[in-house]
């Protein structure tokens, strides 16, 4: 009886620790899975490589640490952002720049909108480290005071073209500014011609040059004239390298020399007929045979070195009719045969 129970119990404790049909495949397949969550996927790097930062990647950092700002500094930026009230700059500094619009500029015509954009390099003095904000406050005007002068002066060593914008009419004169600072230039010397009307010069913009640096007296006095002169000279030069030897042209005598006469050709452009060549007769002076506003044909004999050398008497002597084709000419026109002979045509002329 006893061994009968024995072997049941045996029984019962077999069935309920062996795994049933449904487990024993789970249970065989769960190494497996785990193996494969562990591999690597096929084309990926089984570590992320560490990134190592070097000093180089805090250079700017380290560099703005070092740096000590103190007013009166002249500190240059890229402009970041502006506005009506203000410009700000990055300084490559821990503070951002800023320069409020009444320290841009003392040029009345100059607009914080339209004069000054993001990406532009400026120039200002530190007036303080901190202006409340975190800010470094800056000014242009102060800076033109110390480096403009500066400037203007290599402009006028160096003679450099430099393109202003007139602001007002003073005085004999009109206003323009270079580098901040309020330049000068005087009604004889912004045209080539009298001016009048100063006026209407006033918001055009003028090339001009340097021609006066007073930095104690605060004195900047700007030219145009100059300018002017060059380039009509080369737009003169051009006219005359363009002119043939040999053209046969129309002027009036503008002025008379004992060497020769000036003779005004149009658009600017002069030349001069030499004594030797106004006349097929001697004279001993031009006057002789020519008065000033007389119209005269001439010929272009050279343009050498940007001058014109003219001559009437080569004109005078082209013109002269040929017995010949005079001869020729009168038969034509009378109906006559055109056929004869040159012992006929030369018959009858004084040779």
């Amino acid at each position: 009886m006893e061994t009968e129970n024995m072997t049941n119990i045996t029984e019962e404790i077999s069935v309920e620790e062996a795994p049933t049909a449904a487990e024993a495949p789970e249970a065989a397949e769960t190494p497996v899975a785990t193996e494969a969550a562990e591999a690597p996927v096929v084309g990926e790097s089984a570590e992320t490589p560490e990134v190592v930062e070097t000093m180089e990647d805090y250079s700017k950092e380290l560099e703005a640490s070092f740096r000590k700002i103190s007013e009166g500094d002249i500190l240059s930026g890229t402009v970041i952002h502006v506005n009506e009230e203000e410009v700000t700059l990055d300084l490559d500094y821990f503070a951002p720049g800023v320069i409020k619009a009444a320290d841009l500029s003392r040029d009345p015509s100059f607009s914080i909108l339209a004069d000054v954009h993001v990406g532009d390099k400026m120039q200002g003095t530190v007036i303080k480290r901190d202006d409340g904000a975190g800010n470094i406050l800056l000014s242009c005007v102060e800076a033109s005071e110390v480096i403009g002068w500066d400037k203007v002066q290599t402009y006028l060593e160096e003679k450099t073209v430099l393109s202003v914008k007139v602001s007002e009419t003073v005085n004999k004169g009109v206003i323009a500014f270079v580098e901040g600072i309020r330049g000068f230039i005087p009604a004889s010397q912004i045209s080539l011609e009298y001016v009048e009307d100063l006026s209407t010069f006033v918001g055009k913009t003028v090339d001009v040059r340097v021609i006066t640096v007073d930095k104690d007296k605060k004195k900047l006095v700007l030219s145009a004239k100059d300018i002017l002169k060059e380039r009509e000279a080369d737009r003169m030069n051009q006219k005359i390298a363009m002119m043939a030897p040999g053209t046969v042209l129309e002027g009036k005598v503008e002025s008379l020399m004992p060497y020769g006469a000036f003779v005004d050709l149009g658009g600017g452009l002069s030349g001069l007929v030499h004594i030797s060549q106004i006349s097929q007769k001697r004279i001993k002076n031009p006057s002789e045979v020519l008065n000033v506003g007389d119209t005269v044909k001439v010929k272009v004999l050279n343009t050498n070195n940007n001058k014109i050398s003219l001559s009437m008497k080569a004109v005078a002597e082209n013109a002269e009719p040929d017995p010949v084709e005079e001869k020729l000419a009168a038969e034509y026109s009378s109906g006559k045969s055109v056929g004869t002979s040159l012992g006929d045509l030369l018959k009858g002329l004084k040779l």
